[in-house]
């Protein structure tokens, strides 16, 4: 880590690997906190309720690990993109015993959320790496969950983006698995478009969580795209999305295949990273 450079009035700044990272505290929970990199919201924590999540989108996550499995059930997740540890906070929550995998390239990063914000669940492993890279070298049907939340600087990366990312991760998830993605887009949503696209080219059953104003193009925000080789829990899910405080509707099997809109499925020679957030947006 590149030393911690500032902290005041609750605010710890750091210069990481892959940018200048802020720990900014919740004036409304004693020990809750944001990360910011390069000025763009990644997490928030609180370290005395791991079950209490900020933001919509992994609320929406959240939801799709609660119907995966009766309460309590261990699951085995591999998490791709770590920030501050949020959604393996909670699973390993719920979910006590549960074997997950963080991987996170920015190693200082990894520094930093380890000494500020620590997480004491011997199941937990941070691997420093590649995303895909890491992805790659799983052994095969060993997750039953792999999440995708992986963003440089505000963006996505394009080789994370593609059909042949997607098989890797169908090729990581056992029977009954799940794969979920964090998506950013706006206005006519072609990159959320292509994303769903390329997972209806993998998987066989392809589902998407998104706000109405963000659906129909009213403002920039996340969607959670699900897919599974199995039939998914859409009808619970939409009742839990519907019931947050930020409501979201959700896309099913016959709703997600209209969506595309006839995108094509980006493979890795054409694929690109997500849109860059209009300023203002996730902090920015």
């Amino acid at each position: 880590m590149g030393g911690v450079t500032g902290f005041a009035r609750g605010v710890i700044r750091a210069q990481v690997g892959h940018g200048f990272a802020e720990l900014v505290g919740d004036p409304d929970r004693p020990r809750g906190w944001t990360l910011l990199v390069d000025g763009t919201a990644q997490s928030h924590v609180d370290l005395d309720d791991p079950e209490h999540l900020e933001f919509e989108y992994v609320r929406r996550l959240a939801h799709v690990v609660d119907l995966m499995a009766p309460p309590l059930r261990p699951l085995r997740a591999m998490h791709l993109g770590g920030g501050a540890w949020t959604l393996p906070r909670y699973v390993a929550a719920t979910r006590p015993g549960s074997a997950q995998q963080v991987v996170e390239l920015d190693g200082e990063l990894v520094d930093l959320v380890r000494s500020r914000l620590p997480a004491d669940d011997p199941g937990l492993e941070v691997v420093v790496g590649d995303a895909r890279a890491v992805l790659a070298t799983a052994r095969p049907a060993a997750a039953d969950l792999v999440v995708l939340d992986v963003f440089a600087g505000a963006r996505t990366p394009a080789h994370v983006t593609s059909v042949e990312f997607l098989e890797l991760a169908d090729a990581a998830l056992a029977a009954g698995g799940v794969y979920a993605a964090n998506v950013a887009d706006g206005g006519a949503l072609e990159f959320a478009r292509g994303q769903v696209a390329a997972a209806r080219a993998v998987f066989a059953h392809v589902a998407v969580v998104v706000a109405a104003d963000v659906l129909h193009g009213r403002r920039f925000g996340n969607l959670v795209l699900v897919a599974s080789q199995d039939p998914l829990p859409e009808a619970e899910l939409a009742r839990r999305a519907a019931a947050d405080p930020f409501r979201a509707t959700v896309l099913d099997d016959a709703e997600t295949a209209r969506f595309t809109r006839r995108a094509k499925p980006p493979h890795d020679r054409e694929a690109r990273p997500s849109p860059v957030p209009p300023l203002g947006v996730f902090g920015r």
